[in-house]
């Protein structure tokens, strides 16, 4: 969240500069609220000296009526003009919550993904899409995707894995969790999956994106389904304020997430890119603001050594000004390369939010010399569970139409193969 003063403070110029880089800053309706907040407070102001003064020029004595009147007539006036305050400063705090974080200045501009820049490849060559390669054909030929039994569950955008295809989740769930805590030094959390509305304006996700958003409504108690782990991992320190010596903090945590993917309709609608609901192991960072930078390099390491241990081909972009998530200032998309597609897909995006979601949420650190200041939070996929399957079966499909695990899988899967019949070896 943003000091709306900072911002009217920056200057026009510096406002209209993140307007044209984010695209969703309305400049004129912020400087309105604003002013009407300021003005609002100098009427509160004014009518308070007013009251005060009347109260030190009236005379010793019992008040008369006409001077009981006055006074009951200028504290209605005060109290409907602090009224009037609390409603701007509501309006403006409304505004500036569905402010976008600024993007840092070493971020591209650029309005989509077309404008994003590519700082390197990893993992062998990209395969050629020859023969059955989308993962969807493959998966249902074996028999471990079943569409139209989750359709029958709850309709599209949904899917039921059976088999060595649910195993195989289970085992990438186990991979990644083991590595990002024994190696990376995260520690794990198990976390609810239904949160309230104070924890998903903490992250960003509310109050902009709410339709987004699946909800509940169990009486007059209201929780939502978290769309990522990065929800409750983050908000695990709200209103805290951390000790400097023992940041940075890192948690990871394999959860279910829930994405109404409003606008996405008839995209990607063949396979298990885009689903309502999907597994991911989630990491998050959380340190002091002059470290963000170095840790968010440090956490793109540790997605991108799930895909080089996996064998999987993929790259490394960074994202331009206009394609930030609203809470990031800047961001790496990890694309593999999915060759019944013949492009690559993102699979993770490890993102530097700065200090934008600890100011939402509270979460401040003591520095050296005592003050209290916003720490800053990083977040990133390490790995979605869904799409890492899509990867595995395109790039893994042989041409007798069995698909082989990487040897990092095969301890956790309890099998090498998925044969062209469904079974394994």
């Amino acid at each position: 969240m943003h000091d709306p003063r900072e911002l009217i403070a920056s200057g026009p110029d510096a406002v209209r500069r993140l307007a044209r880089r984010r695209h969703d800053l309305d400049v004129a309706a912020l400087e309105a609220a604003h002013r009407g907040r300021a003005d609002a407070q100098a009427e509160v102001t004014r009518l308070r000296t007013e009251m005060n003064r009347a109260a030190r020029e009236r005379r010793a004595g019992p008040p008369t009526e006409e001077e009981k009147e006055a006074a009951r007539a200028l504290r209605a006036e005060v109290q409907r003009a602090e009224a009037a305050a609390k409603e701007a400063g509501r309006r403006l705090a409304d505004l500036v919550l569905a402010i976008p974080n600024i993007p840092l200045d070493t971020v591209p501009d650029g309005d989509s993904e077309k404008e994003a820049v590519e700082v390197r490849r990893g993992g062998p060559p990209p395969c050629a899409a020859a023969g059955e390669r989308h993962h969807a054909d493959i998966g249902e030929r074996l028999g471990i995707f079943d569409g139209k039994a989750a359709a029958r569950l709850s309709g599209a955008r949904f899917t039921v894995s059976r088999g060595p295809g649910a195993r195989l989740e289970r085992a990438l769930a186990d991979f990644f969790l083991d590595l990002h805590t024994a190696e990376h030094g995260y520690t794990e959390h198990s976390v609810p999956f239904l949160v309230n509305r104070d924890t998903m304006t903490g992250t960003g996700q509310l109050p902009k994106f709410a339709e987004d958003l699946f909800a509940t409504q169990v009486g007059d108690r209201e929780l939502f389904l978290i769309p990522t782990a990065e929800v409750p991992l983050t908000n695990l320190l709200a209103q805290a304020t951390l000790d400097a010596r023992e940041l940075p903090y890192a948690f990871t945590s394999r959860t279910p997430c829930f994405r109404a993917e409003a606008g996405a309709y008839g995209r990607d609608t063949r396979g298990i890119l885009r689903l309502h609901q999907f597994e991911k192991v989630e990491l998050v960072r959380v340190c002091a603001p002059e470290d963000a930078q170095a840790q968010l390099e440090l956490m793109l390491g540790h997605a991108e050594e799930c895909l080089r241990r996996l064998g999987l081909s993929y790259r490394v972009v960074l994202l331009p000004a206009g394609d930030l998530g609203f809470s990031a200032r800047m961001t790496y998309d990890i694309e593999v390369w999915l060759p019944g597609s013949g492009a690559y897909r993102e699979i993770s995006s490890v993102s530097d939010c700065g200090t934008f979601q600890a100011r939402r949420a509270g979460i401040r650190h003591r520095t050296a010399d005592g003050r209290k200041e916003p720490a800053a939070t990083l977040n990133g996929s390490a790995l979605p569970i869904g799409r890492t399957v899509a990867a595995l079966l395109e790039q893994g499909v042989r041409p007798d139409g069995s698909v082989e695990l990487p040897e990092a899988l095969i301890s956790y899967a309890g099998f090498r193969r998925i044969l062209p019949d469904g079974t394994t070896e």
